[in-house]
Order: C-alpha cells, then sequence, then structure tokens
C-alpha cells in the first residue's frame, strides 16, 4: 500500500510530469474565469490543457475560500442542528475539527490519522476544493452568545412566491463544499459528517453542479437549467467597490459585531424551475422574459453579453424592446437603490415527480455584506412583477453569517467562539 502520508497533489504532480495527468481548461464555469484557462493559438490549434486535479484554493486567508472562488462543477450545501446538551464549548471543538479537515482536504492531503480517511478521493489532487462555514441564528441562543448575533441575521420578510419547506430552510450551522471532481467534493461532504460527531445533526442537504471548465472552447458564464447565460452582471473583485457590497469591512459598524470583520452574508435559496412551462414557450417569448438573447446573452437592445442595456430603447411600433416585467431589467442595481450581490449558484436535479415533472433547478447562493441591502430589496422588486416568477418557485431559503477567513493555527468562527 502507498504511503498515505503523500498529499494527493503530489501525486498528482507527479503523474503530470510521467503525461499521465488528464487536461481541461481553466474555463469560467461560473462568474470568473480560471487563471489556467486555454485560448486558441493564431494558427487555429489550442493551447495545452492544465490539470484539474492540481488546482488549490488555499483555506487561510483574510476571507473564506469559496466566495470570490470562481464556482466549481460540483457542490454540496449542508445544514446542520446543534445537538441538546452542545454549547459554546463543543461548538469550539466542533469547529477547530472541521477547520482542520478543510485546511488538510483543500491542500491535496488525507484527513488525518489512522483510519480516518475514507480513501474516496485517494488518487485526485485538490481539484479546486473549497469549505465554507456559516452560523445561522439558531446557533447563538443555544451557545449563549445571543450578544453577539448581527442584526443581519434577523429572518428575512416573507414573499408572496414563497413555498417554503422548513425542513429544508435555515439550520444553526451551514457548511458549503464546491469541487471540479465529483468524488473530491462527496469526499469533502463525508469528512464534514463524520467529524461532526455527537455535537450536531443534520437538518438538510443539498447537491448541485455546474458545467466542468474546459466544457466549452472558450472561457464562458454559465448557462442555468432553463438555458440562460446566467451571471452576466455579477460584481467583478475588480470593481472598485466590490469589497464594501460583498464584504463586513475590517471595523465593522454597530450593526456588525467585531468576530464578522472579513466575513459576509450569504442567502441561500432552492429555486425550483417549472421546465415543463418554460420549455413550452417559443425562444423570442423566453427572451421577453429574460431581456436578454438567448444565444449569446446580451441585451435585446443590442451588442454582446457585457453591452448595457438600453431600457429605454423602443421598437418601431412604440414598444418597449426590453418589457418592463423583463428579469433582467427589474434585477439592475440601478434599478433597485444599487443594491448588489455576488452570485455564485449550482443547478440542480432531484429526479422527477410522480406526473414526470423534473424536480430541478437553482440553488441560490448569493453573497453581500448586508443582506436587508442586497438580497432583499432586488428580491421584494422581484416578488411584485417579474415575469420569471411564473416559471419558479421558491421552496427553501437560508440566511447565514459566515466570519472572515482563519489565520495559521486558527479555526473558523475562532474571534467568535474565544472572544
Amino acid at each position: 500500500m502507498a504511503d498515505h502520508t503523500i498529499s494527493r497533489r503530489r501525486l498528482l504532480g507527479t503523474a503530470g510530469a510521467t503525461g499521465l495527468a488528464l487536461g481541461a481548461a481553466g474555463g469560467a464555469a461560473g462568474y470568473a474565469a480560471a487563471s489556467s484557462g486555454s485560448s486558441g493559438g493564431s494558427d487555429g490549434s489550442r493551447a495545452p490543457l492544465t490539470s484539474l486535479g492540481s488546482d488549490e484554493v488555499m483555506f487561510h486567508g483574510k476571507h473564506q475560500p469559496g466566495i470570490t472562488t470562481p464556482v466549481q462543477s460540483c457542490g454540496h450545501l449542508v445544514a446542520f442542528d446543534l445537538a441538546p446538551g452542545t454549547g459554546r464549548k463543543e461548538a469550539a471543538a466542533l469547529l477547530r475539527r472541521w477547520s482542520e479537515v478543510a485546511r488538510r482536504l483543500m491542500a491535496g492531503e488525507p484527513v488525518g490519522g489512522e483510519d480516518r480517511d475514507t480513501d474516496v478521493a485517494r488518487d485526485a489532487g485538490p481539484s479546486s476544493l473549497t469549505v465554507t462555514f456559516g452560523f445561522g441564528h439558531g446557533f447563538f441562543g443555544r451557545t449563549g452568545l445571543e450578544k453577539q448575533r448581527p442584526a443581519a441575521l434577523d429572518p428575512l420578510p416573507e414573499f408572496s412566491s414563497d413555498r417554503l419547506d422548513k425542513a429544508r430552510s435555515n439550520g444553526d450551522l451551514w457548511v458549503q463544499i464546491g469541487a471540479n471532481d465529483a468524488l473530491v467534493a462527496f469526499h469533502a461532504l463525508r469528512a464534514v459528517q463524520r467529524e461532526t460527531g455527537a455535537a450536531a445533526r443534520l437538518r438538510w442537504q443539498m447537491n448541485g453542479f455546474n458545467r466542468a471548465p474546459g466544457a466549452t472552447a472558450r472561457p464562458m458564464t454559465t448557462r442555468n437549467l432553463m438555458g440562460q447565460v446566467d451571471g452576466t452582471n455579477n460584481p467583478k473583485p475588480s470593481d472598485d467597490d466590490f469589497n464594501r457590497r460583498i464584504f463586513v469591512p475590517d471595523k465593522p459598524a454597530d450593526a456588525d459585531p467585531a468576530w464578522m470583520a472579513g466575513g459576509s452574508y450569504a442567502v441561500v435559496r432552492r429555486i425550483r424551475m417549472l421546465l415543463d412551462d418554460w420549455e413550452k414557450l417559443s425562444t423570442k417569448a423566453q427572451e421577453d422574459v429574460i431581456g436578454r438573447r438567448k444565444a449569446d446573452g446580451a441585451p435585446l437592445t443590442g451588442g454582446t453579453e457585457t453591452t448595457e442595456m438600453d431600457l429605454e430603447k423602443t421598437t418601431e411600433g412604440g414598444d418597449l424592446v426590453v418589457p418592463l416585467n423583463a428579469h433582467a431589467r427589474i434585477s439592475r442595481p440601478d434599478q433597485n437603490g444599487g443594491a448588489a450581490m455576488l452570485r455564485r449558484p449550482f443547478s440542480y436535479h432531484d429526479g422527477f415527480t410522480a406526473k414526470g415533472e423534473p424536480d430541478a433547478g437553482l440553488l441560490f447562493i448569493c453573497w453581500q455584506a448586508d443582506p436587508l441591502r442586497g438580497f432583499v430589496p432586488v428580491q421584494r422588486k422581484l416578488d411584485r412583477g417579474d415575469a420569471l416568477s411564473a416559471f419558479v418557485r421558491h421552496e427553501a431559503s437560508g440566511v447565514f453569517a459566515v466570519p472572515g477567513g482563519a489565520g495559521p493555527g486558527e479555526y473558523v468562527g475562532q474571534a467568535l467562539l474565544e472572544g
């Protein structure tokens, strides 16, 4: 048996040196292109593909991984409730265990300790694995930390389009896992669940996917299960106001406790797409619902995907080219007081209903410095008049406080649990 102390990343590197590593272009499966993306040469040939498995995301940092990381092709979302008798001390021990497991797996190393690793991902590298941890509203009461609960964790308002399943909503603890290899992602999910022990109980778990990096000839914005380009106007780290909109400042205002410095808030929604109804529409009708061309994501007013939409442009008959209730019009930041959020979703498919309808849609995850200024105003407006609302159903929901990243020798949430 091979020495298990050798990291999977090192094993993959050895394979690559002998020409055995599999390749894939570092395309944009989400809203940012991976740095290792390939493109065609001047003679029409394609540049050599790089190995997906060797891509590593750092666990330690100012912010937790899995927020600005390009969205991966495989994802798992899981929520836990603290078990009766679990208090602050036990919660701290749990976050310490979780953080160490995440650090090791993200570096391409086994879980550690004899018989603790299941070997599911033994032959793979890190594969851009990220593990992200957050706290729900109920966590603070159960651990005696009510005074440290951020105001941003107040329950979201009710929306008329909600059909929420309480059993699949909220939770004391939330974990987001992403990777560009399905076995690596499952391995991390299983490791997190095994390390939970008796401290917490599973509340709900959801699985998602995206287009794999390298599946397209060039990096592209991903498509959702409606076939629409999804994420064109996502905030970018290069934007001057990106950090202000997405992350809690280093010196939080009164609404945010000090332990949230460098953190963010995640709103998670399971949005079922009524695909049978959607697919009955003509392409033209679908484009009017969204406000963009289906083929390339460009606005109906012309140009390319990134061209500014002309909201005042009319047809020869005097009608608006982009309908008043088009999703892209209603959701624009400049139509919502500048509200912005970083969308980082996964698609999901959980089989078919007894009627043969696909139980499929979007595991919507958005990141912002304050949900009351990010998600809520946009969703309120969509709830009142979005043409897309007739084709989607919000079935689960949650909001989580995701603290800043852990430094070397620290665990996620340490400033809260030991402060």
